[in-house]
């Protein structure tokens, strides 16, 4: 009987999270054309820029303190452990599949990051608000639930924006390297140049670079130091939402920046109180254009059925199975507090679909973006029944 009201008190945020993908669909529809390609770039950059950040920052600053963070520390560690069992998971998959390589990047994406942000989002205020909410006060639930989510957020960008960048940029990289090859093979004349310049510069020695020699240690580690900050990579790892999360930790932990801001009596508590305004706009916006983008994998595309199957069974069986097997050992170990909505959320990272940064970069390296919306489709789809069933189970299993 208590799962079965843990699990109607589950369907609730599922069921909103559907409503607002489905009218974000309805409005990306060709005969609507409110969220076209255009609304959608301009509405994306809105959220990205603007929305997000106030989001996340607001977040964190009302809820993390010195104290807190003492308890937090193992939230970034179980992300990084999640991402760490998907990416092994997909891997496998990528090797029984024997899947094309320009999908191999996708495949471990998918199997490894999650829509933490938007979902959590969503989610664990819904749960708070609930009557039959296990988690105690709602609007304590609630502001918990947001810092939760935000620092979710920050830290599953960090992994996206580095390692996955470079495991999906690898992975198109091949197929520029195949597709090289194969028009150097066909190509007679310019092997035939390339031959004779190297006969005729076989003898040639290359003569050390004097001023290369006379380059200080010091001013090689400046110069290595300069090239790691303006990569593209760095910059992708420092977006708005994780400059947000970073600014929102210095507002919640040291003290005269909390007392001037934050609190209800502080001098300019107008300037947080507006920010957090512009942030409220963050979730339903980001679920609009979630379900604008999911619109696109109805066309279809040539993904193969295997392929598809093992992304679902690895996001809605093996990952969340493997997150009670990891959360249960932390609280054995007393790495985890015993706030019931802490560990809740601990356990929830596991079953959330993939994240939609994965489509950003799909964008970016100009591959498989019709191969993940395919797959983010039926992720979602599958979601609403698993997403729904885990929520339930992991209440009764933290209550």
């Amino acid at each position: 009987m208590e799962l079965l009201r843990l699990f109607i008190t589950s369907v609730i945020p599922v069921i909103k999270v559907l409503l607002v993908l489905a009218v974000g669909s309805f409005l990306a529809t060709e005969s609507v054309d409110l969220l076209g390609p255009n609304a959608r770039h301009h509405l994306n950059n809105l959220v990205f820029y603007v929305f997000l950040p106030a989001l996340i920052g607001c977040s964190i600053a009302n809820t993390i303190t010195v104290k807190s963070v003492e308890t937090l520390w193992f939230m970034p560690v179980n992300i990084f452990i999640s991402c760490a069992i998907g990416s092994l998971l997909g891997y496998i998959l990528v090797k029984i599949t024997k899947t094309p390589p320009h999908l191999k990047g996708l495949v471990i994406a998918c199997s490894s990051a999650a829509n933490l942000g938007n979902m959590l989002m969503i989610i664990l205020p819904a749960l708070c608000e609930e009557t039959n909410s296990p988690f105690g006060d709602s609007s304590t639930c609630s502001a918990y639930g947001e810092a939760y989510a935000s620092l979710s957020l920050a830290a599953q960008a960090i992994y996206v924006w580095s390692i996955l960048y470079s495991i999906m940029r690898t992975s198109a990289n091949s197929i520029v390297k195949e597709t090289a090859e194969i028009l150097s093979e066909t190509s007679a004349e310019p092997l035939l140049v390339s031959h004779s310049s190297s006969e005729d510069n076989i003898y040639q020695v290359d003569l050390p670079d004097e001023g290369n020699q006379r380059m200080s240690t010091f001013g090689k580690m400046k110069q290595c130091f300069m090239t790691t900050i303006r990569s593209k990579s760095l910059k992708m790892i420092f977006t708005p939402a994780t400059i947000a999360a970073i600014v929102g930790f210095i507002v919640g932990i040291v003290s005269p920046f909390r007392k001037a801001l934050v609190d209800d009596s502080a001098p300019f508590h107008v300037i947080y109180s507006s920010i957090d305004l512009i942030g409220e706009a963050g979730i339903p916006s980001m679920t609009l254009v979630v379900g604008a983008n999911l619109l696109k994998g109805l066309k279809g595309s040539a993904v193969k059925t295997s392929l598809l199957l093992g992304i679902l069974i690895i996001r809605n069986i093996l990952l969340p199975v493997s997150g009670i097997a990891v959360v249960k050992a932390a609280m054995h170990f007393g790495l985890v507090g015993s706030y019931s909505l802490y560990q809740f959320t601990l356990l929830l990272q596991y079953a959330i679909p993939p994240a939609m940064n994965i489509g950003t970069i799909l964008q970016m390296i100009g591959t498989g973006e019709a191969e993940f919306s395919v797959v983010m489709l039926w992720n979602y789809v599958v979601a609403a029944f698993s997403l729904t069933l885990w929520t339930a189970f992991y209440m009764w299993l933290v209550t």
